[in-house]
């Protein structure tokens, strides 16, 4: 499908993460679009097997669970370890996340309150690098 792809920005900056210039490799546009091809169809491989799955146990959500059952059941239970790690990094982040908007309904103040507790803070951080 051709409305399926992956942003070429950032598909090129993990390649030069991968492969620094100073590993003295070029990586032609043409592979980087193929790349983007081919990873595009393993999500949807992947995708298609966790839905399957999440059907046969009445669910309606793909959870973590079914992905990696899907990488398993389709021969990459390689894969299995880095992507929990990345969904326990995920879910880390979340939690911060969720703790940063609960601090403003915790914290009881006003939003003007708000406002200007941070214009003082901006003008003490100023007086003080002036």
């Amino acid at each position: 499908n051709d409305d399926l792809s992956l942003p070429k920005a950032t598909v090129q900056k993990i390649v030069t993460e991968i492969l620094p210039p100073s590993a003295g490799i070029a990586f032609s546009k043409e592979a980087r679009d193929l790349l983007i091809e081919c990873c595009v169809e393993f999500i949807t491989l992947i995708s298609s097997e966790a839905n399957e799955i999440s059907e046969k146990e009445a669910k309606k959500t793909i959870a973590c669970d079914h992905i990696t059952k899907a990488l398993e059941q389709l021969g990459f239970a390689d894969y299995v370890p880095a992507v929990l790690e990345a969904a326990a990094e995920h879910k880390e982040v979340q939690k911060g996340r969720e703790k940063k908007a609960n601090k403003f309904a915790n914290s009881q103040l006003s939003l003007e309150e708000l406002e200007r507790m941070q214009r003082e803070a901006f003008q003490d951080a100023a007086t003080r690098h002036a």
